[in-house]
């Protein structure tokens, strides 16, 4: 059980109190612990559990406008931390001071803990149903319970802290046929419960389809991307959606608020409160708030923290998060929703006359650019609204916004891919080769 009240309880208050006695005119603590028990199955059994707990301490102050960032991992000596960050900041430019101030609310614990048995219970119901229907497959894969308690401290007044509990699993099914080797991976990430059943079901409807080895479609031809695949596209859009590429002219929306930039089918947003990845506060102490970033297809807002939202001229967006804890906070999101749309997966697929599915792949966008080309490694062609076969050696490639204009179809079984909430959705205009076997 990890406690609200991080270790050294009067740690954050010491750091504070030296840096301003030591010439700093300002400084904020950042506080993160975490605890996490995972459970590990090896080839269909249980192979060992773990108990793995981290404590860090980030210190930020400015002296004379000079930022410096100092971190330390366990246990911390304050006047050592205090130094080190007064001696960084000299290596610093002056800049302007963004910090929140007299703000001390209480946020309640998001999550539940469950015991270890029960993950080693979930983990055994997973693997038994999909061996009970493939006998000859190898199962990997490891079932966890996370506890993280995050504080930000600052000598304005800011004192504001959570704690998170979530719980994941991954599991990997491996069929080996002759020469043929087939890895189909599958996970959840909740709050509460995990669904041994929903994730062995969508094991065993990949295993299903990949049965017999197909020739792959060629030319361009629609492209059903699962809600497991489709985050490849989404990371293009957050980095456009980013208020800082905005400001380096990289996006290519800076100047497109209020148009439309992608199908009229698409309403995307965050919001604080949706899914595993809800977030009360961002690293700079600013609330999050639930924003929508595309309506029916039509920009409406960038995210932003507090330095970008000065220099566009608008309040933060509660959207400053440090991408590790040395970093200094910088636009990023806690979740991103693509609102989904109606049909299931399978009417989907009934859809297509002669398509391509991508359910795993090699490769990814590059980048903010939207251009990419992807090895599909796990793949399936459909011909007549039915899947045939699973695709080997194919490649499809594209532009991410130009796919994103021409969406067909959204489905209805959004899920959580990491912090994107996606369902599965078909895109035309991709282009796609392959080799016949």
């Amino acid at each position: 059980m990890v406690s609200k009240k991080l270790p050294q309880d009067t740690l954050a208050e010491q750091l504070l109190e030296f840096a301003l006695k030591s010439g700093a005119e300002v400084a904020e603590v950042y506080q993160s612990r975490s605890l996490s028990r995972p459970v590990f199955f090896e080839a269909n059994r249980l192979k060992q559990l773990e108990t793995s707990q981290a404590e860090g301490t980030a210190l930020r102050l400015w002296c004379q406008g000079r930022p410096g960032l100092a971190v330390a991992y366990g246990i911390v000596e304050p006047q050592a931390l205090v130094e080190r960050a007064l001696a960084l900041s000299q290596l610093n430019q002056p800049e302007t001071i963004e910090l929140g101030s007299n703000f001390q609310p209480s946020y309640p614990d998001i999550g539940e803990e469950v015991p270890v048995e029960k993950l080693v219970e979930w983990g055994k119901e997973t693997i038994a149903l999909i061996r009970d229907a493939y006998p000859e497959v190898l199962c990997n894969g490891d079932w966890e319970c996370d506890v993280e308690t995050t504080r930000l401290v600052n000598s304005k007044g800011l004192d504001c802290y959570y704690t998170d509990t979530t719980l994941s699993c991954y599991i990997s099914a491996e069929w080996v046929r002759g020469e043929d080797f087939l890895s189909v991976s599958d996970g959840e990430t909740e709050r509460g419960n995990l669904q041994p059943k929903k994730v062995a079901e969508q094991i065993l409807q990949r295993l299903h389809w990949a049965k017999e080895n197909v020739s792959p479609p060629g030319g361009r031809v629609p492209v059903l991307f699962t809600s497991k695949a489709a985050d490849m596209l989404w990371g293009t859009v957050q980095a456009a959606l980013n208020a800082k590429r905005v400001l380096e002219g990289a996006s290519p929306w800076a100047e497109r608020i209020g148009k439309q930039v992608v199908s009229p089918l698409l309403t995307l947003y965050q919001d604080p409160q949706a899914g595993p990845y809800s977030c009360p506060f961002d690293d700079e102490g600013t609330p999050t708030q639930a924003l929508v970033f595309i309506q029916n297809g039509e920009l409406q807002h960038f995210y932003c923290d507090r330095t970008t939202g000065v220099q566009l001229g608008t309040p933060s967006t509660g959207n400053g998060f440090r991408p590790g804890l040395g970093s200094y906070p910088t636009p990023g999101l806690f979740n991103f929703l693509i609102q989904p749309g109606s049909g299931t997966l399978q009417e989907l697929i009934q859809l297509l006359n002669d398509g391509l599915i991508v359910d795993q792949m090699l490769g990814g966008s590059s980048g903010i650019s939207g251009d990419f080309s992807i090895n599909v490694d796990l793949g399936y062609r459909v011909q007549n609204g039915q899947v045939t076969g699973r695709v080997k050696d194919t490649m499809v490639a594209g532009n991410v916004y130009t796919a994103l204009k021409q969406l067909v179809k959204l489905g209805s079984d959004a899920d959580w891919n990491g912090s994107c909430y996606t369902p599965s959705l078909i895109v035309e205009g991709l282009s796609t080769t392959g080799r016949n076997n």
